[in-house]
């Protein structure tokens, strides 16, 4: 039995396979732990498996059968084969397990305990990693909600409320104060440029999307645009196809994300006009489910 650490699983099947001098077919392993490429370089985790080869561990059960105390002649030389070579090796471990005293099954009852709390305490570490994993996002929440405030500190808007929190990849960031409207500037001019800056900032350090709420901002555009769909979406179920008209900055987002929630079973993308403009686009191009 080996137990084999690799960046992959497939890389830990071939060093198994090599180690065991066997194909990779012809293994029998459980997988201790599944890879995972952790968060900002923490809590990476290897692929471990534990490994036998079928061939070899069948063949040693019938040696061990078979072979007894006075099989054993001491007339092997260095001239014979390889396989009498392991044939000796497995002969003098069957004498030891002998003279010691212990039983087959006694072995394979002690293995399979070492095997069981081997297992037992990878379960334990693995609870404890996502509760160190939790430890890390909130950790990086407070060092982006600090830099956020700093930057903040340094603009002529009065803002006082500045909170971040980390799930799922995703920084949900939430502003407010007297001038948050001012903020936002204007059919969300401002709130479309922070956004864009706060997502190169988060996504290019910390490979991390962002929702950003300012005041209610957020919550008001995604009621407009839910209303607004209204009307795309009954003439989708009509006809089955259908788009919106030019949207701007997070507006367009918005209604992809509201329109995928609509039509789970569609084609719906993001498309970008000859001027520059963007829309979303519901159809059955590229769908698989669509017969």
């Amino acid at each position: 039995m080996k137990k084999v650490e690799a960046p992959t699983l497939e890389e830990a099947y071939e060093k198994a396979a090599t180690q065991l001098a066997c194909s990779i077919t012809d293994l029998e392993y459980e997988v201790v732990q599944y890879p995972s490429k952790g968060i900002l370089g923490f809590l990476k985790k290897k692929a471990i498996i534990v490994a036998t080869c079928k061939s070899s561990a069948k063949e040693k059960v019938e040696v061990k059968v078979k072979i007894k105390k006075e099989d054993i002649s001491p007339l092997i030389s260095e001239e014979e084969s390889v396989a009498s070579e392991i044939l000796t090796t497995v002969k003098e471990e069957v004498l030891k397990e002998e003279s010691d005293s212990i039983d087959i099954p006694q072995v394979n009852r002690e293995k399979d305990a070492v095997l069981d709390s081997f297992f037992e305490s990878k379960s334990d570490e693995s609870e404890e990693e996502v509760e160190k994993e939790n430890i890390v996002y909130d950790e990086l929440a407070l060092m982006i909600e600090d830099q956020l405030k700093e930057l903040l500190s340094h603009s002529c808007f009065e803002i006082d409320v500045v909170e971040v929190d980390v799930r799922d990849d995703t920084a949900l960031i939430f502003i407010d104060g007297d001038d948050a409207a001012l903020l936002i500037g204007k059919e969300g001019y401002r709130y479309n440029a922070l956004s864009y800056m706060l997502f190169n900032w988060l996504h290019t350090k910390y490979e991390l999307f962002i929702k950003l709420e300012i005041a209610e901002f957020l919550t008001s555009q995604q009621e407009m645009i839910r209303n607004y769909i209204k009307p795309v979406i009954e003439n989708v179920e009509k006809h089955g196809r259908g788009k919106t008209r030019s949207l701007d900055g997070i507006l367009v987002q918005i209604a992809l994300e509201q329109l995928r929630e609509a039509f789970p079973n569609k084609y719906v993308a993001v498309k970008t006009g000859r001027e520059g403009n963007k829309f979303v686009v519901i159809n059955e191009f590229n769908n698989k489910n669509h017969a």
